[in-house]
């Protein structure tokens, strides 16, 4: 398994529950190893770990821009 890293910022405005809610949502994809917040430090950057040979970060991205649609992917 190859695993991959793709950190994403989104809106201040997102609650913590919406952000815990996207990590649940995450987690539950095929290929995902890990998705969370850095609730203390980062509270509006979620990691995603993840194998590219099963999801690709687009697929990520574009289900994180269902809950907030300016969410945008940083390049690590």
């Amino acid at each position: 398994m190859h695993t991959a890293d793709m950190l994403i910022h989104v809106h201040p405005e997102l609650d913590a529950q919406a952000r815990s809610a996207l990590e649940k949502r995450i987690m539950g994809c095929i290929g995902v190893d890990c998705a969370e917040f850095d609730h203390h430090a980062h509270p509006h950057a979620m990691i995603v770990k993840y194998d590219p040979d099963e999801i690709q970060g687009m697929q990520i991205l574009n289900i994180v821009r269902t809950i907030d649609p300016v969410a945008s992917r940083v390049g690590l």
